[in-house]
């Protein structure tokens, strides 16, 4: 009997991506911790029209570098806290 094994590649973190958000910096006072404003726009199923729906996402700044109004990608992470799940990978646009 043959057994068919499926081959693996050695480094699966390459292959599996993490979610990114783009948002904006709305408050940097907790520390080393930024919240970040992330609106979506979609059509709305029914009548077609556009939502925009926003959401706030606690995020990891390790060099708390990032101040309110800079607009930042963010990327998923392991829980760092209870609502922290995210991690800032870039600011794209500063305000200073």
């Amino acid at each position: 009997m043959k057994r068919a094994f499926a081959i693996l590649p050695s480094n699966l973190e390459q292959i599996k991506m993490k979610k990114q958000r783009i948002g904006v910096v709305v408050s940097n006072k907790a520390l080393k911790t930024i919240t970040v404003l992330v609106q979506t726009r979609y059509a709305h199923e029914q009548y077609g029209k556009y939502v925009t729906k926003t959401k706030k996402y606690m995020a990891h700044d390790e060099e708390s570098m990032s101040s309110i109004g800079d607009v930042v990608l963010l990327e998923e992470s392991r829980p760092l806290s209870r609502r922290k799940n995210w991690v800032l990978k870039k600011i794209l646009r500063s305000v200073s």
